[in-house]
Order: structure tokens, then sequence, then C-alpha cells
């Protein structure tokens, strides 16, 4: 006898297709979800990863600004005792200089000119004094011109006191300290 399959064959082969769709669906859906999940744990810890390299550049550039400071104070420190140096080097230098000031002034005071006042202002030197003729000062000018710690002599003002002839001229005379060539190399 011959077997007829009176069952509804299409409507169970398209429930079948209709069920392996919805898993099929499902699958992909369940695997798109998944992929999205790593992907997003991915990036998070890319994220997470860089936020800990950005701390350890913040930390490391915090001690080098701390360094840089340190090392900006030394040079301040360093200017100062160099400057302090230099000073210091000035004064040891300029120390037999004031002995052979007043040794060049009394060396090259003519007779019949005496001194009231010296006064110096780093190397410039003036003086106030009288003199017994306006010769007499001009003797005096050129003993300073020879001298080797002495130059550069000019007469500010000269002024005669009275009308007789015992009477003395004042003066006032600026001058420059020298160093000699042979001592300032030493």
């Amino acid at each position: 006898m011959a077997h007829i399959n009176l069952l509804p064959w299409r409507e169970n082969l398209r429930a079948q297709r209709k069920r392996e769709f919805g898993v099929m669906a499902l699958g992909g859906v369940l695997l798109t979800l998944a992929g999205m999940a790593y992907w997003h744990w991915f990036n998070e810890g890319l994220i997470e990863q860089q936020n800990r390299r950005n701390q350890y550049l913040e930390a490391e550039i915090a001690k080098v600004d701390k360094q840089i400071k340190e090392i900006r104070s030394l040079e301040k420190t360093k200017k100062q005792l160099i400057s302090r140096m230099k000073v210091v080097a000035n004064l040891q230098s300029s120390r037999p200089q004031i002995v052979h000031l007043f040794d060049e002034l009394v060396s090259t005071l003519p007779d019949g000119v005496y001194l009231r006042e010296v006064t110096q202002n780093g190397q410039s030197v003036s003086v106030l004094g009288q003199a017994q003729s306006n010769a007499r000062v001009s003797a005096y000018m050129r003993g300073i011109e020879a001298s080797p710690w002495l130059g550069a002599p000019s007469l500010r003002i000269i002024e005669q006191k009275g009308e007789g002839a015992e009477d003395a001229n004042s003066f006032s005379l600026g001058m420059q300290q020298m160093v000699p060539k042979a001592e300032a190399a030493q």
C-alpha cells in the first residue's frame, strides 16, 4: 500500500526554519553583544592603562619640577657666592691701593701747597686745598700726571681768598686713581 503523508509538512518545514532562523538571530545578537562587550572592556583597559601612564608622567614631571626649583635655588646661591667672592677679591686687590694713594698724594705735593680735604668715590679722587700761587697748583698737576698711581688731573676751581701776597689760593682738583700695568698683571 502506498503511504501518503497528509501532514502539513510545509508548515512543519516552515516552523523548523523559523526556529532555526530565531536561534541564528539570537546567536548573532549574542555574538554581537559579546563582541561589543569585549570591545568596550578592551577600550576601558586601554583608557585605564593610559591613565596610569599619565599619572606616572605627572609624578615624574612633579619630581623634575622640584629638581628644577632646587637647581634654580642653587644657581641663585652660586651667583650670590660668586658676587661675594668678587667683592672679597676686589677688596683684597684694592687694599694696597689706598696706601699708594696717600703715598702719591704726599709725594706729588710740591712746597707751598696744602691739602685740606681728600674724598674718594670709586676710582675718582677729589682734593680741596690751598696753594701759595697758581704755579704751585700747576706743578702739583704735573706731579699727578707723572705719577704711576694717579692720573687725569682736572682743575675744577681756583680762587684767591685775599688781596695780599701772603694770602693763599683755594683750589679744587679732581683726579683718577689708577693701577700701574705691572701691578695690575700681578
